[in-house]
């Protein structure tokens, strides 16, 4: 525990004594947030219309306090009334509905039983039944355009020989240790997942009437793609690579379809670079799916490409658009589809047509990133041309909102009002901030203590600047717990989206391309300039934290400035070398990422690690990570702790136990999370000490 003396399950405890804000006269502590209120928290996800487009059904997530973990159920909204009830509600976790073509019948996957199962719902008499009976966790749901047949992916195990075959036989009773395991593949272990059984995700179909899951692809590579039937229901399209050293390769992908009778494949696609996401329109002429140009750049934006079935004449929708494309469907007609995209901290939405002739609408999609403020959201269209999606908010998580054919909108539930009307919540507002280095503009938010008075004279409070990981990803003006409860706690928050974030196209994504962190990090101090330049905060009480990408940042900036009182790097990459070479996405990371092999390149990786500025070090630092984290593995923290440790500076580790990469994914862990990252800089708040200036 190194300077922290406290048990683990204790320190988030007393962050709640120590964080006590200094409340404004008109808010009591009954109004602020708790970290106990994360268990209150729902939000909306997976929307879906019903035929007629008269019904919204959508997946609503809430939080099981006897089972730290999130539960689904599917609810119902009669868009005529407004009416709200429950369809499928029980003790399971339902992911992944589908409606069949008809409207007759829902589709889902659920683990009520214990393991994941396909289950089938008949909405005329309200009657569900399982379909299956599998040892693995189906994937990629799709129905048959007749209805009468179910696809799906999942893993298939493969048997291997050991290398050693010639082990004697143990004695009864005897107590050996246990046998070795042999791995001799490139992607072998994942975050999330741990060390990978040997086998491949293979394509099965499933009568709907039940029975025996049927087999209809064979080879040795995965096939992790959605799956989209053809009109005449006799082909099954996807995506994959089906090479030999498809591991090697992570961006390279081609279309392909399986004949559903005969179970023989055909090539659909020989493009340079990876096509992905296949759905063939409602009219089966045409096939839509993602496509991107690699040109090996750490940061790319795929295209929307239609291929017409009979022609084979290919069409790239979205070529002018450069932003990162999220979700499509198309519209009924087939004649246009509605997308998703990344914009300057925010997903949109945009109508494009077959032709290419894109018009932007104005929707703003988002709240289900409940940790930190990223972009997010679902949405789905109805044969009326209505759109439903997942509503945006700075106040509150994901609820849905209806923007119908005439483009007037309203919003269609208030999911947390009991949770969260009756407190006093953080504002957010948007920051302006001018690069130091090249003057562009670098979108911010700060989010202010509840209670707030702008107009109040003398009022300075401790600043967090909170960094987002990726490093191509995009924070936004967006609900995040974690923020809420820093500002609950007494703190001015601030976030941005610094150069190579993510939804402001592929020239400034590509600003820190082989050459991260960089002017980023100058970035990130302008942004803590203009949040002082407010007259709001404390600069005696500048604090500073950041995950992954952004834990990269954090221990990179307190290597070159001590102008912070605390620092919290969590799930880091300290050295690049070291991380090059036992991350899981290693094939990946080394050459998108880097500008050769790790040991052709170490002169490079070493001057962009943080590890090489750690003798510069003095700001006390909060090293925390999950256990079992193979994205950033824990030993990038044990690098930097101890390091800091020879250098004598204050410093501690904490360690998840069983957390991957995804710290926060269970709500306890985003409570001791916040907790403990709070605690840490009430340790170490500042009354007086003069601050130095940054190093150069």
């Amino acid at each position: 525990m190194g300077l922290f003396r406290l048990p683990s399950r204790l320190v988030a405890f007393a962050a709640v004594w120590l964080c006590c804000p200094q409340l404004n006269a008109s808010t009591t502590a009954s109004q602020m947030l708790r970290y106990q209120d994360v268990f209150n928290i729902e939000y909306a996800g997976a929307p879906f219309f019903s035929q007629d487009g008269k019904t919204l059904y959508y997946v609503r997530h809430s939080m099981d306090i006897m089972q730290d973990k999130s539960t689904s159920s599917v609810w119902q909204i009669d868009l005529s009334s407004d009416e709200q009830r429950p369809l499928l509600a029980d003790n399971g976790n339902i992911t992944q509905p589908v409606l069949s073509p008809d409207g007759s019948k829902l589709a889902y996957i659920s683990d009520i039983s214990g393991q994941p199962q396909v289950y089938l719902h008949y909405l005329d008499n309200g009657l569900t039944t399982p379909l299956t009976r599998l040892q693995q966790k189906p994937s990629h749901l799709s129905w048959s355009s007749d209805g009468k047949q179910l696809a799906f992916t999942l893993f298939t195990p493969v048997t291997t020989a050991p290398l050693f075959s010639q082990m004697p036989d143990k004695p009864d009773g005897a107590k050996w240790a246990e046998q070795a395991h042999f791995i001799e593949r490139t992607e072998y272990r994942a975050d999330g997942a741990g060390y990978l059984p040997t086998g491949f995700a293979q394509i099965y179909v499933l009568p709907v009437t039940g029975g025996t899951p049927r087999q209809l692809t064979f080879g040795a590579y995965p096939i992790d793609s959605q799956l989209s039937y053809s009109a005449d229901g006799q082909w099954l399209y996807y995506a994959t690579d089906p090479t030999e050293d498809y591991a090697l390769h992570p961006l390279r992908s081609d279309l392909y379809r399986v004949n559903v009778a005969t179970a023989t494949t055909e090539q659909v696609t020989r493009m340079a670079g990876p096509e992905g996401s296949p759905k063939v329109s409602p009219d089966g002429q045409y096939l839509a799916f993602t496509q991107l140009n690699d040109q090996r750049m750490s940061y790319q934006n795929s295209d929307l490409v239609v291929l017409n079935l009979t022609s084979n004449k290919l069409t790239r929708l979205t070529t002018k658009l450069d932003r990162s494309l999220g979700d499509f469907m198309w519209d009924t007609d087939s004649r246009s589809l509605v997308l998703g995209y990344l914009d300057k901290g925010h997903q949109r939405l945009a109508r494009v047509s077959i032709n290419g002739k894109l018009s932007k609408l104005d929707v703003d999609v988002g709240g289900q990133s409940l940790g930190r403020p990223y972009t997010s959201g679902e949405f789905t269209l109805s044969s009326r041309g209505d759109i439903a999606y997942t509503l945006a908010s700075a106040q509150r998580p994901a609820d849905l909102a209806l923007h119908d054919s005439n483009g007037k909108q309203r919003t269609l539930t208030q999911l947390n009002e009991d949770a969260l009307g009756h407190l006093k919540l953080a504002d957010t507002v948007a920051l302006n901030v001018t690069s130091s280095t090249d003057g562009r503009a670098i979108d911010a938010w700060i989010a202010y203590p509840p209670g707030f008075d702008a107009a109040a004279t003398g009022q300075r409070f401790p600043l967090i600047l909170e960094i987002h990981g990726g490093p191509h990803a995009a924070y936004g003006p967006h609900f995040a717990l974690e923020i809420q409860l820093m500002a609950a706690q007494g703190y001015i928050v601030v976030w941005a989206n610094p150069r190579g974030s993510a939804s402001y196209g592929a020239k400034f994504g590509n600003l820190i391309h082989h050459n991260y962190p960089s002017a980023d990090y100058q970035d990130l101090m302008d942004v803590v300039d203009a949040s002082v330049a407010t007259g709001h905060v404390d600069e005696q009480n500048l604090f500073i934290t950041g995950g992954s990408g952004g834990g990269v940042l954090t221990a990179w900036a307190i290597g070159k400035t001590d102008r912070f009182a605390a620092a919290v790097v969590a799930k880091p990459v300290i050295n690049w070398l070291s991380f090059a070479l036992t991350a899981d996405a290693y094939p990946y990371f080394s050459q998108y990422w880097m500008p050769g092999k790790p040991w052709e390149v170490a002169d490079h990786l070493w001057q962009h690690s943080p590890l090489s500025l750690v003798g510069n070090v003095t700001t006390p630092t909060l090293l925390l990570t999950g256990e079992a984290d193979y994205r950033t593995p824990i030993s990038e923290s044990e690098q930097f702790y101890q390091a800091l440790q020879l250098q004598g500076v204050a410093s501690a580790m904490l360690r998840i136990p069983g957390a991957s990469h995804g710290i926060a994914a269970r709500p306890s862990r985003l409570i001791q999370k916040t907790g403990n990252i709070l605690a840490w800089f009430e340790r170490y708040k500042n009354p007086g000490k003069a601050k130095a200036k940054p190093r150069q």
